[in-house]
């Protein structure tokens, strides 16, 4: 899905960079660019990137010593 008009960015291009280690709007607008014209699409941009930030963590596991 179209998240950024302006930019033609997709959510699909917004996650991949988040798993390439973007954590940010502010790092999305410099790597993409978007938000950078109009700014709409900001609030779903840092929502998308929350939603992936939290999917990453849930799958990956932690191990603690067992005594």
């Amino acid at each position: 899905m179209y998240v950024c008009l302006c930019k033609g960015i997709t959510d699909a291009q917004i996650r991949a960079a988040v798993e390439d280690g973007a954590s940010s709007l502010r790092e999305l607008r410099t790597t993409l660019g978007v938000a950078s014209q109009c700014g709409k699409c900001g609030i779903l941009t840092r929502e998308i990137v929350r939603e992936t930030l939290l999917d990453n963590t849930d799958n990956e596991q932690l191990f603690y010593a067992v005594s």
